[in-house]
């Protein structure tokens, strides 16, 4: 062993990693090649850019974020482009799509070989693992838990969502001036805090400080987590103070409430009660788990989706009929019709609501405008294939490497003039109607309408959602027969205004309205 030293071995051994790593980058390159020529593929367009890394998109997304700006800055960035490009940031490639045809692939016929990419990692501080996180079985445990919520008999009365509406009416002051959207918030966080514990946070109740802080906390903590889903690999950064400090807030309400009901559940157990306490959700998690931190997750994500979502198209769907006096007064007359206004109005029901066809019209167009979800993504978790956007005519299946990420814009594909027309900006509820001839045909826009996502991922609570929505405009157009913007607040015209984009499109100007009996 004379002669051997360290210095002696590390040379050639570093040599041999070299080559073994350049061997293995050239067998992955050829069997990319073959897999490209077999599949027959062609290059994507890619996304034109100014400075090294693209720093000048990323600052100018930055930007136009913080000023609310960030969708409108994404639709006029990507009009030149075909609908499906290729991105190029920080060195990283992604892709980039609006054709309802690759995102039918992503969500629908290739399910199997997309996941959620950066997203466990980047909602991790927050959310935790659950539905919105979780890939393969993991996933399929947590909605196969969820799907009886939604299927359970308390939806047949909704009790939760009529008690909590009339709350909301209440929080309405009669011929002043408020802000719709702060009150839409509360009105779902409360019937979604129902639904999940078995009694509300009562958000509308007068002075509830507890409440408002967790409000508060969890839109601050969404707002980090949008920031920090932009820096994908990089999210890391995006790690403050007041991050952490939003966390620890929203977290420990929904522990307290978590330890409360364990507390209570072992208690009625103990005692053999007959009739133990209706937790919601929880109540039936605690049937699978008793693990605080595994409940706190699994709530968090559904929480996410009941309030959010719906808060932002109820407060879309106010601005939008009170800026279209035709609208609002031909979905007034449908209600009147059905269920009466005023002292001679009675509380719809189910049946009630399905008769409004005018209504669902309304609803199904603010949702394409303002769809809740207006940026999404996955991650190709195997080398697989797009259908189309390759090639100088846009036609040619696209290669997709193990990793790439996929990114979608529904927000932008609602949009779309090849789609929907040359109005496709203007909000016409009328379009959705079968016997209304449009310039385009909608009744096989399929993939290109996706409020509520699709494929296995499809949203499970749509038809709450909409229950929920469709009950508090009900009530509210009963309520009051006259609408008017606060003068010294314009309405700009469709996706003119400033947006608050987090995991949800919510509006940056609020929804400052006088409604009048």
């Amino acid at each position: 062993m004379d002669g051997i030293t360290p210095k002696s071995i590390l040379g050639p051994s570093l040599l041999l990693l070299i080559a073994y790593l350049f061997l293995r980058r050239y067998q992955a390159q050829k069997a990319d090649s073959l897999y490209i020529r077999q599949h027959n593929c062609q290059p994507l367009k890619t996304l034109p850019y100014k400075w090294p890394l693209a720093l000048d998109l990323l600052y100018e997304a930055y930007r136009q974020a913080m000023e609310g700006r960030i969708l409108r800055f994404f639709s006029n960035l990507v009009a030149p482009m075909p609908p499906t490009f290729e991105q190029k940031l920080l060195g990283l490639s992604g892709i980039d799509t609006v054709d309802p045809k690759n995102i039918e692939a992503v969500l629908g016929t290739q399910f199997n070989n997309f996941g959620m990419g950066d997203r466990p990692d980047v909602w991790r501080p927050l959310m935790g693992p659950g539905i919105f996180t979780q890939d393969g079985d993991d996933w399929k445990h947590s909605r196969d838990m969820l799907r009886p919520l939604f299927q359970s008999k308390r939806f047949d009365n909704f009790v939760e969502v009529q008690e909590s509406a009339e709350a909301l009416l209440k929080c309405i002051p009669d011929g002043k001036v408020v802000d719709f959207q702060p009150l839409f918030f509360r009105f779902t966080l409360d019937t979604t805090t129902y639904l999940l514990f078995g009694r509300s946070i009562r958000s509308l109740a007068d002075n509830n400080e507890e409440a408002e802080a967790f409000g508060d906390s969890f839109r601050v903590s969404q707002n980090y987590l949008a920031h920090r889903g932009r820096l994908g690999p990089l999210h890391w950064l995006l790690n403050t103070k007041e991050f952490r400090d939003s966390n620890a807030t929203v977290h420990r309400w929904i522990d307290g409430e978590i330890k409360e009901a364990l507390a209570n559940s072992s208690k009625e157990a103990d005692e053999r009660s007959t009739k133990p306490t209706d937790y919601g959700f929880l109540g039936s998690m605690m049937k699978e788990t008793r693990d605080p931190k595994a409940l706190r997750d699994a709530l968090l994500n559904i929480l996410l989706a009941g309030r959010d979502t719906t808060a932002c198209m109820l407060t879309w769907t106010m601005r939008l009929l009170v800026s279209h006096e035709k609208v609002m007064a031909k979905l007034q007359d449908e209600i009147e019709s059905v269920v009466g206004v005023g002292e001679d109005a009675r509380h719809p029901d189910r049946t009630d609501m399905k008769k409004m066809l005018y209504l669902s019209y309304v609803l199904k167009e603010v949702l394409r405008l303002y769809p809740s979800v207006p940026l999404n993504s996955r991650a190709a978790t195997k080398t697989t294939v797009l259908p189309t956007g390759g090639g100088a005519d846009g036609k040619a299946p696209v290669f997709v490497k193990k990793g790439a990420p996929i990114g979608y814009a529904v927000y932008i594909m609602h949009r779309r003039k090849e789609l929907y027309g040359s109005d496709a900006e203007a909000f016409r509820p009328e379009r959705w109607d079968p016997n209304v001839d449009n310039e385009v045909n909608l009744k096989g826009i399929g993939w290109g309408y996706l409020p509520f996502n699709g494929g296995p991922r499809v949203c499970i609570g749509q038809e709450f959602a909409l229950l929920e929505a469709s009950y508090a405009i009900i009530r509210i157009l009963q309520t009051f027969k006259r609408f008017e913007r606060d003068p010294a607040r314009d309405i700009p015209e469709v996706g003119q205004e400033r947006q608050d984009v987090t995991l949800v499109l919510a509006s940056g100007e609020g929804c400052w309205l006088r409604a009048s009996t």
